[in-house]
């Protein structure tokens, strides 16, 4: 008979160790596949392959239709923020011109009874009096003010009559940015972005991709190469070619069209919409057992 050990002992009023195992408790971890990563060759906006792309300075990769819609949209929405600011301040500059208004109304009201009225004014709150006779709160009879005041109350501690504090609209930012990397972005500085497609080996119709290749070195382009476009001219090279030929002849080895260190971009590469970004292409899930179900329950994933 086989002695009892926490591999088959399962009479006991919780979980062990290798019983925690099988249900999957503790982190999973599994790397990610081709398909879970953006392609190089593919739009940052609309996720699909490129048409007419386009880069910006930091190197990211957008279809010319995909960006342009954006920087719209974008000065769209800038406008509208700019006259909602500019209607905020309008008000705010009316309510204190009525405000200065309204204080130098009572002030010459004052002025004027203090030199004309019949009834002596006294600085003094003790010797104040309403018009009726009668004085605060002790009074029995209120005046037709303190009865308005008691009408338009508001009550904090009721939901319905809760004051409500004005939104305020900031001053909005006038440039817009890139839609990948946050940094500002203007029309002028993206450029036209053009690979080199192979044409060695006969094209399948039925292919969705398209094959590029550095029109250097010949080698087929990936998501594990370094990518370098030049803005002049809007090629792409893999990154030692770049670096050979940037050293040496300081032009493009397709159009000869000159081009200086500056001109060099490095595109990004087809990462992941996790938190890391083509660093740690990994994801985690973390599974704990319910409270006295024995079932696996999963917390949302975890992912870097």
């Amino acid at each position: 008979m086989p002695q009892r050990h926490s591999k088959n002992n399962n009479d006991l009023a919780f979980f062990t160790y290798d019983e925690k195992r099988k249900l999957g408790y503790g982190t999973q971890k599994e790397r990610l596949g081709k398909d879970s990563i953006k392609p190089f060759d593919a739009c940052c906006l609309c996720l699909k392959s490129l048409i007419d792309p386009m880069s910006c300075q930091k190197g990211h990769l957008y279809c010319k239709e995909c960006i342009l819609q954006c920087l719209l949209s974008q000065k769209k929405d800038i406008q509208r923020r700019l006259v909602a600011h500019a209607a905020q301040q309008k008000q705010e500059k009316d309510e204190e011109e009525e405000r200065l208004t309204l204080q130098k109304a009572k002030e010459l009201e004052a002025f004027d009874q203090q030199n004309h009225g019949a009834v002596p004014q006294y600085s003094d709150r003790n010797y104040s009096r309403d018009k009726n006779g009668f004085h605060g709160a002790n009074s029995v009879k209120t005046t037709s003010y303190e009865e308005e005041a008691l009408r338009t109350m508001k009550a904090f501690w009721l939901p319905s009559a809760t004051p409500e504090a004005a939104a305020k609209v900031d001053a909005p930012s006038t440039s817009t940015i890139c839609p990948e990397g946050n940094e500002k972005l203007k029309l002028k500085t993206l450029f036209p972005v053009i690979f080199t497609e192979d044409t060695s080996e006969p094209k399948n119709p039925k292919a969705l991709d398209n094959s590029y290749i550095c029109p250097s070195c010949k080698v087929t382009l990936t998501n594990t190469m370094s990518l370098v476009a030049i803005s002049s001219c809007g090629h792409v090279f893999c990154k030692k070619c770049a670096d050979r030929f940037m050293a040496s002849d300081k032009v493009c080895l397709v159009c000869n069209k000159a081009c200086k260190e500056r001109h060099l971009v490095n595109l990004e590469k087809g990462g992941t919409g996790f938190a890391g970004h083509g660093d740690h292409l990994e994801a985690r899930d973390f599974k704990h057992l319910g409270s006295g179900s024995g079932l696996g329950l999963v917390r949302p994933a975890m992912k870097t």
